[in-house]
């Protein structure tokens, strides 16, 4: 972790404008305001069944329950809590593929997903489970022809992610859930990027598991939940042992506060997806042609046609991402790139997009929510631009 004090930064320094929404969005204040009585008199623990105070916990828990499921158009029976996306991928992917491995010991996945899926089929595949990975093309989209090749009788699951954290690309989901259950195989879906900003449906796209994350959508941190289909019912090993909660799924105490949170953002969300995603597309369409129109050397990583409203991942032509953050004190976004030791390797996403390795370094991840305004996206072009223009200024004149 970075000090921000190496970077000459105080606590009187007046805060950057925020555009990395795809690494966490804040807690909305309606609810922030729904989730505090739970910190105090309603404090109870949803599973103490023997007194008012666990019913009113418990009564609460259930309603956001129904909320969550609402948003994708599920069961409320139907959905887990977890402690976060991580979770939820984990259980979906080892769980499902782990209770199916004697008859089914095969799990296809795609060489874009978040590390958490990446590395939970790696697992599986140490535990002798046979993978198939999918590369994408260069829009980042899943090429159907190759899945529907290597589907087989022995296939137990495939995990395709519903939007990619870094590029935004929304993958065909309906398209991939009626391959699967042509096939009789379990389609799970990471909709950590996807649920509350883009519409899902886990009857009509006939999906299995899907995963959920609090505080990618204007929810609590700290918390998530993993649909889990009944009809067909999908069985699951559970990942630990406990008090056999979330009908023996996820053991453990589930936390009142956060689960009532996650059902507000979910019903906030569904209510308000539509003429904001409607608002985020103007500002990011505002964005990108402010910058093209005044740098050279702008463009769109990953599909135009398919992608999260408020994702823009662009790379700038002869610039380091990692220069040009330094460069922009002033605002936040993010870089492609995942800083392992004392190393900084150019995002894999981008690279299985076909991305240079000095492409892919170049790229810089801008994510908008709710709170951005007009007036920040016009302050972040002016930032950009004379950052870029700064930087390549300063390229040339070395290079002289």
């Amino acid at each position: 972790m970075r000090d921000s004090r190496q970077r000459g930064e105080t606590e009187n320094a007046p805060r950057p404008i925020y555009l990395d929404y795809q690494a966490s969005t804040p807690c909305d204040p309606r609810v922030l305001e729904i989730m505090l009585p739970f910190f105090g008199e309603r404090f109870g623990n949803p599973h103490s069944v023997s007194h008012r105070h666990g019913w009113d916990a418990e009564a609460a828990v259930e309603r956001a329950r129904g909320q969550v499921a609402e948003l994708i158009g599920a069961e409320a029976r139907e959905i887990v809590f977890t402690s976060g996306a991580t979770e939820a991928n984990n259980l979906a992917v080892k769980g499902a593929a782990r209770f199916l491995k004697e008859r089914r010991p095969h799990v296809i996945s795609c060489v874009t997903e978040h590390k958490c899926v990446l590395e939970s089929v790696r697992r599986l595949e140490k535990e002798g489970v046979r993978v198939t990975w999918l590369p994408v093309g260069g829009d980042g989209l899943v090429d159907l022809s190759r899945l529907a090749a290597a589907l087989d009788e022995e296939t137990a699951l495939v995990s395709i992610m519903a939007v990619n954290n870094e590029v935004g690309v929304i993958q065909p989901i309906a398209e991939i859930g009626a391959l699967c259950r042509e096939h009789g195989v379990l389609f799970h879906t990471d909709a950590a990027q996807a649920a509350g900003k883009i519409p899902l449906d886990v009857e009509a796209m006939k999906i299995d598991l899907l995963s959920i994350s609090g505080h990618k959508m204007y929810g609590p941190m700290g918390l998530g939940a993993l649909y889990v289909r009944r009809r067909p019912r999908v069985r699951l090993e559970p990942l630990f042992d406990g008090g056999g909660q979330e009908r023996g799924m996820r053991s453990g105490t589930l936390p009142g506060p956060l689960c009532v949170g996650l059902g507000a953002a979910c019903a906030i969300a569904g209510r308000e997806m539509a003429t904001e995603a409607e608002r985020l597309t103007g500002l990011r369409d505002r964005l990108l042609n402010a910058l093209q129109a005044r740098l050279s050397g702008v463009s769109v990583n990953g599909a135009t046609d398919r992608r999260l409203p408020g994702n823009l991942n662009l790379s700038f032509a002869g610039v380091e991402a990692e220069a040009l953050m330094q460069a922009m004190p002033g605002l936040s976004v993010s870089s492609g790139s995942a800083c392992t030791s004392a190393s900084v390797e150019p995002s894999y996403v981008l690279r299985a997009l076909g991305l240079s390795d000095a492409a892919a370094r170049a790229s810089v991840r801008i994510g908008l929510g709710r709170p951005t305004t007009e007036a920040e996206i016009d302050a972040a072009a002016e930032i950009i631009v004379a950052a870029v223009s700064r930087l390549r200024a300063g390229y040339a004149a070395v290079a002289q």
